[in-house]
């Protein structure tokens, strides 16, 4: 049997929607195995039974008995830090689905004891393992685009009446838009033009008149002196967001001629994800009135899911650090939270 490389074995905390994706790409691995379901809920057993493997009520309970070599934990944003707290203390390197925490201050206690105890804990910010975001990354840090001086973001849509009704909870502050899309577009724009500094913000909820934003305009400043503009909103009728433009989640339609972001630097400028690229020749003189070398950066297009799952599995084994660590967890929320005071006290907010 020389040569064949026996699975990492992964149990998976939470059997809802996030969680039966995670079950899904598991199941599909060459290299990970699931070997246990963790979820009270009445409709787990089915989960569990379906993916055809023990269902365990508690997570400690699993650890003890299934000793997993990694765990994903796909439950309720309260129960990630205690969880990953666990996970920590027993030794075993977890994927805690994002956000890190509810707030700035559990995220801190989470980020400690990772450093304290070495624990490897990699956070679900999916969109990282993303091949569009690798090769815009790689771009930009190629200095094709000369210095970046600013980047136009959007994450623009309609969501349905009945994602309010299946959800009350996000009709109320904090189940808006800033805390569950805004956050993986700061981790994006973070990876493309490096760390906030400082946010401004305005909200509106003018159209459903919900206590929570439903729109909201953004300006970000980041360490290199780039400055960014970005619109939010989930009741615009619009594709110009990552889910209508990346093509990488089957669920949504595909608009293959948007783009969410557009990045500018002194020699160019980058469209994501259409890849088209517009530059100056080098050595000649730049100007408005000259022509641009026009063209579309090649990439793959591949799940970013199922691409994270083979991360965490070479974290487990030790054979990769936390592409994003407990760490970046925190600093997207972190800016985050700080979008939402901004929105709230109308003052440009430092970080």
């Amino acid at each position: 049997m020389g040569g064949v490389m026996s699975k990492t074995r992964i149990a998976i905390a939470g059997a809802g929607l996030i969680g039966r994706s995670h079950i899904s790409v598991a199941q599909a691995s060459a290299t990970v195995e699931l070997v246990a379901i963790v979820d009270p809920s009445p409709g787990a057993q089915a989960v569990a039974t379906a993916a055809g493997v023990r269902l365990y009520q508690d997570l400690g309970d699993m650890l003890l008995h299934e000793r997993p070599g990694g765990v994903v934990l796909a439950t309720p944003n309260a129960l990630h830090v205690p969880q990953a707290l666990q996970c920590v203390e027993a030794g075993v390197p977890c994927l805690v689905e994002k956000p890190i925490a509810p707030t700035v201050a559990e995220a801190e206690t989470l980020v400690a004891a990772v450093k304290e105890r070495g624990g490897r804990v990699l956070i679900g910010h999916h969109r990282a393992h993303s091949p569009i975001m690798a090769k815009a990354r790689e771009v930009v840090q190629s200095g094709q685009l000369g210095r970046v001086v600013g980047v136009m973001g959007s994450a623009t849509f309609f969501k349905p009446d009945h994602y309010f009704a299946d959800g009350p909870w996000r009709r109320e502050i904090g189940g808006g838009p800033i805390l569950i899309n805004m956050i993986h577009e700061v981790h994006n724009l973070r990876m493309l033009c490096g760390e906030v500094t400082a946010v401004q913000a305005i909200k509106s909820h003018a159209v459903r008149g919900f206590a929570v934003e439903d729109t909201v305009a953004i300006t970000l400043q980041f360490a290199g002196g780039a400055l960014g503009s970005f619109l939010l909103s989930d009741v615009a009728a619009s594709a110009r967001n990552w889910e209508h433009t990346s093509q990488e989640n089957k669920a949504y339609p595909t608009y293959a001629d948007e783009d969410c972001y557009v990045i500018n630097g002194t020699q160019g400028s980058l469209s994501v994800p259409t890849m088209r690229i517009k530059t100056y020749p080098r050595g000649e003189d730049r100007s408005w009135w000259k022509p641009f070398e026009v063209g579309v950066v090649g990439l793959v297009r591949e799940d970013p899911l199922v691409r994270q799952m083979e991360h965490f599995g070479a974290v487990v084994r030790g054979e990769a650090e936390p592409i994003v660590s407990a760490r970046d967890g925190l600093e997207n929320l972190r800016i985050t939270e700080a979008i939402t005071r901004a929105a709230e006290t109308g003052a440009l907010v430092r970080l």
